[in-house]
């Protein structure tokens, strides 16, 4: 990953250490007011207290929490306080509970494994053993048809459906340092999972741009015409105010029987776009891509988050989470831009 400069270039003087007892960020709401100025102190202080509450009130990991902390973090830091607490978290799961209890589901275990391998690439640029471990445990658990089982709480995006599952487990792989990717256990699982994507067409476009994303990594994964036709698909979703709306990349019902607001940007659906573009090549003086980057740099709330309505349903938005998460490496991803 590219060093980061510019709005991220003072991110390493405000480290926030943490004694055991994090900070509650409280609610995550709709009417937090804006920030008057972007501040990269407040957004990780943000991410810190939100993952560490967490963590130590659920005892758990949460793909729209701690999981995309794990990815953010290094990003703007690398081994502050906070990251190595979530870290040692994660690493107990897979070498204490698992082996005590096993896995709660088949998506723990990708989840950890992509949330581990990612750290991995950023912090040491070494594929840890306990990593390692999460890694191979996938194979374990891979369908005959290439899936896996994948948690389905009708938390759309990433809890609602198996093809989401299989493109993370295939990020997974493409995250992990080394030769990883290369071994046969990983060269045979990614195989598998490229047939179940020939049965399995993307359903909307957050199927489609997660993709795009694992075809960094993999290229041939989708076609040249299918990545053009993608990128295209993720540029005209951008609002007139440079962002974009989570609930514009599917098409998913909401429990709560109220519609889906596809015309209000908000920090998951514009931190994803901007990321997963120029993580595919759109270059970071694309138009789209600055425009985009002022949108998060003007919309942070004055508790450092950025807001995320649920795509579900009204009433803990923890979208917010993992969009400010987001947030922060779309703004990595963008170095130069002012």
């Amino acid at each position: 990953m590219k060093h980061i400069l510019s709005a991220l270039s003072l991110l390493c003087a405000f480290s926030t250490i943490f004694s055991a007892e994090p900070v509650d960020p409280g609610a995550n709401s709709p009417d937090e007011a804006k920030s008057k100025s972007f501040s990269s102190k407040k957004a990780i202080e943000f991410l810190d207290n939100a993952s560490l509450s967490w963590q130590k009130e659920r005892k758990c990991f949460a793909c729209h929490t701690n999981y995309a902390y794990l990815y953010a973090r290094p990003m703007v830091e690398k081994n502050s306080d906070a990251e190595k607490q979530v870290r040692a978290f994660a690493e107990e799961l897979v070498n204490t509970r698992w082996k005590e209890k096993g896995p709660r589901w088949d998506a723990e275990i990708i989840a950890t494994a992509a949330a581990l391998a990612f750290n991995d690439s950023q912090n040491t640029g070494k594929l840890s053993e306990t990593t390692r471990i999460a890694l191979d445990k996938m194979w374990t658990v891979q369908r005959d048809d290439g899936g896996w089982s994948w948690l389905k709480c009708a938390w759309p995006p990433m809890e609602s459906d198996d093809h989401y599952g299989v493109t993370l487990a295939v990020l997974a792989v493409g995250f992990a340092p080394g030769d990883y990717a290369k071994t046969p256990q990983a060269v045979k699982g990614i195989e598998k999972a490229k047939q179940y994507f020939a049965k399995n067409s993307p359903e909307h476009l957050h199927h489609k741009a997660m993709l795009l994303w694992a075809n960094t990594f993999f290229p041939g994964l989708i076609t040249s015409e299918e990545k053009s036709k993608i990128t295209q698909e993720l540029l005209s979703r951008q609002l007139p105010d440079g962002g974009w709306s989570g609930a514009s990349l599917g098409e998913w019902k909401r429990a709560d029987k109220k519609e889906q607001d596809p015309k209000t940007s908000d920090g998951y659906g514009t931190g994803f776009t901007v990321y997963v573009l120029r993580k595919s090549g759109v270059p970071e003086n694309h138009d789209a891509i600055k425009k985009g980057i002022d949108w998060i740099k003007s919309n942070q709330r004055e508790s450092g988050r950025w807001f995320t309505r649920s795509l579900n349903r009204d009433n803990k938005h923890y979208l917010t989470n993992v969009g400010s998460a987001f947030a922060l490496m779309a703004l990595a991803e963008c170095t130069k831009h002012e």
